[in-house]
């Protein structure tokens, strides 16, 4: 992307979102930045008016929050918003603010000026450090991709042009932590030393159940469960924050719809407890394209078609209870998610976004055969 031309620099006014026509501005932004950027994906709008709508949104309810526009010439030229995330501060004793749905076009003036808006806001709320892309958990999209920019965009994961982290780093931000993603090819056949490995893991738990579900009507019941364990194997995770019970409906909500039931995979233990889960969801990237991000009245058909003829998984979450980690329940979770994925035809999984120092994922990762194939930045600068 060009920067703006010189003859465009005339005075730039931010402005917090008040209306519905802001909102609405906010909000498809992004497709006009990225009309001719071949990887990016729209967002499914009727999600995106849920997310920003605080009525909705129960995320909201623990924040302060400011949706701020760009405006030269009277047309809108930039965006970000600002969060205050009091619950995650309390937990973890820290005293920051967060940015997130950055976009402009590659204009220094309009970055910098939407960028020291959200500074000047997080310094009046009393914050002394400024973190971003991040916006109410690590749940939503996060981090500016670094690496992997030729590779098409996942779902609940930033795609930027390169320019975007140079806007950034022109204003003094710097490396706050990485998070990489693994390509990892789906073997088929599935390696006998995979299966053997799973034969003991099988035998050594004998009173673990793997539970597998062909209808979405049936994984309903464990949809608390399941966010209820991820609460409490997640405390330590970069930008976590539990799910209260209200945010979970809306989770699923949000994505049970789209996840094909066949990659979700439940793990039980003898007193018929949630200890282990595995979720997965096809690639249906290109259906949103062809959709122009919008459901009705026929986005949702090509979005189901393309999720049937993608040859890509999409790791979502996983998580085991930390009282029966190394018993080999990954394992166990993870040759029947190969299984059931070669099954339906895929050969590719993407792992979602990892935390670089989080060893033992990477590890696991690694000893499938995964490789690093993306790499996204979150960015940091003191408020002084």
């Amino acid at each position: 992307m060009n920067k703006a031309k010189k003859e465009d620099q005339t005075p730039i006014l931010i402005r917090e979102v008040k209306s519905k026509k802001d909102l609405k501005a906010f909000i498809h932004l992004p497709a006009a930045i990225h009309q001719n950027h071949e990887n990016w994906v729209p967002p499914i709008y009727m999600d995106d008016w849920e997310f920003f709508n605080p009525q909705k949104n129960k995320s909201f309810d623990s924040c302060d929050t400011t949706l701020l526009l760009a405006f030269r010439n009277e047309k809108v030229v930039g965006r970000i918003m600002g969060i205050i995330h009091h619950k995650y501060n309390e937990r973890h004793n820290e005293n920051r603010a967060r940015f997130a749905f950055f976009e402009t076009w590659n204009d220094e003036e309009v970055a910098s000026d939407l960028i020291s808006a959200v500074e000047n806001w997080a310094r009046k709320k009393g914050m002394d450090r400024l973190i971003g892309p991040l916006a109410f958990s690590d749940k939503d999209p996060q981090g500016f991709l670094i690496e992997g920019f030729d590779e098409p965009a996942v779902i609940a994961s930033n795609c930027n042009f390169p320019y975007q982290t140079e806007l950034l780093e022109k204003n003094a931000y710097t490396k706050e932590v990485d998070l990489v993603v693994y390509q990892i090819k789906i073997p088929n056949p599935i390696p006998e030393f995979y299966l053997k490995i799973q034969e003991r893991a099988i035998r050594q738990n004998q009173s673990f159940q793997v539970l597998e579900f062909t209808s979405r009507r049936k994984v309903k019941p464990y949809i608390h469960p399941v966010l209820r364990l991820l609460n409490s194997t997640f405390t330590e995770i970069f930008g976590f924050i539990p799910f209260t019970e209200a945010e979970m409906d809306d989770f699923a909500n949000r994505y049970l719809f789209l996840i094909n039931p066949r990659f979700i995979k439940v793990v039980f233990n003898e007193q018929n407890e949630v200890v282990a889960f595995l979720i997965g969801m096809s690639h249906i990237g290109e259906g949103i394209k062809k959709s122009k991000g919008y459901l009705f009245p026929f986005g949702i058909f090509k979005i189901l078609a393309s999720a049937r003829k993608s040859k890509q998984l999409n790791l979502l979450l996983g998580g085991i209870h930390p009282d029966y980690r190394g018993k080999g329940l990954d394992v166990m979770m993870g040759v029947k998610m190969l299984e059931s994925a070669s099954a339906q035809g895929k050969t590719v999984i993407d792992s979602h976004l990892e935390l670089e120092y989080n060893t033992k994922v990477r590890a696991e990762m690694e000893k499938m055969g995964g490789v690093v194939y993306k790499r996204f930045r979150i960015f940091g600068k003191d408020l002084k």
